[in-house]
């Protein structure tokens, strides 16, 4: 779950969000991420690191899942990165986000001779904040890596248009001083090795991946995808409407008349911009909101049923193996065991 550790990293205010901001911190509530900053690079040109996909990067960090979300945030100098074929300018002050943890080069001048991250990175666990060095005597880089693992992002509608990697670059002011400050004060506390880094360190990640998709939204214009349709005017409101009452009976009609559209054209924009029509979201919506019940409540089937827009037990367990492949049961029981494994750990 995303939350917002206490005063000592409370964002400033700049005004009301966006109904879009709203909308993706709704989705990304839903969706358990966890993470942590692993890794800080120095190198100096010329310099180039392979990164391995989310799967080996995963083992090489000793982390449970095999999805990872990965960022690097440029403290000093600039490099190119590129993963399956997009490449990106980064340079001081830039977040690198790779949404579906890609395997990637990074380096300065060119990605030739590429060490590999696995050969540098010291075997888990750390006392403290691993950092690993490529000197090729030139120019100096200093990044900060790190990552979020999700237990089977369900709701990834939102995620599935983003590109392999993007970079975001924070304008000047209170964000960004919040931002900074944060990063480093995780960093120091992590070089002391103190305890009290440990929750910052988990949080950080999160904090920083909402901010980056916000800022993704607002400074890159997207003809398709979900952060598309949260900025049309029509979708949005249709969005807004079915995040707002996921319970209620909606038919296309109702929706329609809601989001001041017709039926038509409203299924024509869920479909070009998302791929799907606007009952097969909110199902999908629907059963991540169910997920969530059966993984962090107890309440019994038929109020989990009743909390996600179904009258009976049958037609939700009917719709939730439809989407998920599990029972509702094996799915709280499957969730169960992987709390217990890790509190065990």
């Amino acid at each position: 779950m995303i939350e917002t550790p206490g005063r000592l990293i409370e964002r400033p205010a700049e005004g009301q969000p966006e109904p879009r901001q709203d909308l993706l911190l709704d989705v990304l509530s839903q969706v358990r991420l966890s993470g942590s900053i692993f890794l800080m690079g120095e190198y100096r040109a010329p310099w180039a690191l392979d990164s391995p996909e989310a799967a080996d990067m995963a083992k090489l960090l000793a982390v449970g899942s095999k999805r990872l979300i990965l960022f690097h945030i440029v403290q000093e100098g600039h490099f190119q990165i590129s993963a399956r074929g997009v490449h990106v300018e980064a340079g001081a002050g830039d977040l690198i986000v790779l949404p579906h943890g890609d395997r990637h080069l990074m380096g300065n001048p060119a990605l030739v001779g590429a060490v590999h991250a696995a050969d540098l990175v010291p075997p888990p666990p750390w006392q403290s904040l691993p950092v690993v060095r490529i000197d090729g005597g030139g120019e100096a880089a200093r990044v900060v890596c790190g990552y979020l693992t999700c237990d089977q992002l369900l709701f990834n509608v939102f995620m599935q248009r983003l590109p392999a990697v993007f970079a975001v670059r924070p304008r000047p002011g209170a964000l960004t001083e919040w931002m900074q400050a944060c990063f480093t004060y995780a960093l120091d506390e992590s070089a002391n090795a103190r305890q009290g880094s440990r929750l910052l360190m988990a949080r950080l990640p999160e904090l920083l991946f909402v901010e980056a998709l916000r800022l993704y939204s607002e400074q890159k214009a997207s003809d398709s995808g979900w952060l598309a349709a949260v900025s049309d005017p029509v979708l949005g409101r249709a969005l807004g409407l079915l995040h707002s009452e996921p319970s209620r009976k909606w038919s296309n009609e109702e929706l329609a008349r809601r989001a001041a559209t017709s039926r038509s054209v409203l299924d024509e924009r869920f479909r070009n911009l998302l791929g799907q029509s606007p009952m097969r979201y909110l199902t999908e919506w629907r059963m991540q909101l169910a997920a969530d019940l059966l993984r962090d409540t107890s309440l019994k089937l038929l109020s989990v049923a009743e909390r996600c827009g179904y009258g009976s037990e049958e037609a939700f367990s009917r719709a939730f193996h439809r989407c998920l492949g599990a029972s509702p049961a094996q799915w709280r029981e499957a969730g169960l065991s992987a709390n217990s494994a890790s509190v065990s750990r």
